[in-house]
């Protein structure tokens, strides 16, 4: 086979794979596209239907607003108490989201950098604890609670939402402790340093991409969270903004105020979205770093 034809068949090859990606990365765009309007667009219709009455919502629901009156966002936030429920899944969320942060951090650290007996059975423990669905454990955490005198409180609903959320954050820091060398440790323990300021002042700041994105992550799930408080938090002083919103929509019947409802839904949103819009680099970076044991 002559050069010449060696050449030509390589410049049809590259053709052909250059053609292939530009029509993948065509492809894969437009699935991108339709997926942005199909996320947006609801999202924007929301936005606007905030600030129309109810009467103009039910006879114009595609219309632009008379004005952008904030009267429905003050009537949801005192009226329908959602200042009180969003101000009550602050702080579960916020105590909740540190102390898995904490315990979580301090579990895949000692997972990840130290030999001991029961080591790979705690590991596959709470492997197995992801895999639990939330639902089988709604009666015994029930009862639990009851005896313990926590149920229908501020402090049980924590407890739960640290518990179900530990697997996971263990397990998605693993890999970033895993990955830390361990000359940096063995250099933290010949100056002196103990295992207690080595984990906090070291290998914690090290580890802090894989933080922010799990905590990111466990921000989202817990401030998501229904199933859980609905079963264990009938409180109504103490509801979430999840219980909140389903109280609102279901207490009015047929008289809801559609305007006021919308304008809770984006209060809810904004919080989730905005943590998401700020980290987001931070937790598509950090997750890539990732890896199984």
């Amino acid at each position: 086979m002559s050069s010449a034809t060696l050449v030509t068949r390589a410049t049809a090859d590259r053709r052909t794979a250059r053609n292939g990606d530009i029509r993948v990365a065509a492809g894969s765009h437009a699935l991108l596209g339709v997926w942005t309007v199909i996320v947006i667009v609801p999202f924007l219709w929301t936005v606007m239907s905030s600030f129309k009455t109810t009467k103009e919502i039910l006879g114009s629901p595609f219309s632009l607003p008379a004005s952008l009156s904030f009267a429905n966002y003050v009537k949801a936030w005192s009226d329908a108490g959602i200042g009180r429920y969003f101000f009550n899944t602050l702080l579960v969320v916020g105590s909740s989201l540190f102390l898995v942060m904490l315990l979580g951090s301090m579990l895949a650290y000692v997972l990840a950098r130290f030999r001991f007996r029961g080591n790979r059975l705690i590991y596959n423990v709470m492997l197995a604890a992801m895999a639990f669905p939330v639902f089988l454990a709604i009666v015994p955490l029930f009862f639990t609670l009851q005896h313990m005198g926590l149920l229908n409180t501020t402090p049980g609903l924590i407890l739960v939402y640290v518990a179900f959320a530990l697997p996971f954050t263990m397990f998605f820091l693993y890999s970033f402790f895993k990955q830390l060398p361990h000359d940096v440790y063995e250099a933290a323990l010949i100056d002196g340093a103990g295992d207690w300021r080595t984990f906090f002042s070291i290998m914690l700041p090290m580890a802090t991409p894989g933080i922010a994105s799990v905590a990111i992550l466990n921000f989202l799930g817990l401030w998501n969270q229904f199933l859980l408080p609905v079963v264990l938090n009938t409180d109504r002083d103490k509801y979430v903004i999840s219980q909140g919103m389903a109280t609102f929509a279901a207490s009015a019947g047929y008289s809801i105020d559609f305007g006021a409802l919308f304008a809770a839904v984006v209060m809810t949103i904004i919080p989730v979205l905005l943590i998401y819009v700020i980290f987001q680099r931070k937790l598509q970076g950090s997750v890539a770093q990732g890896t199984f044991r």
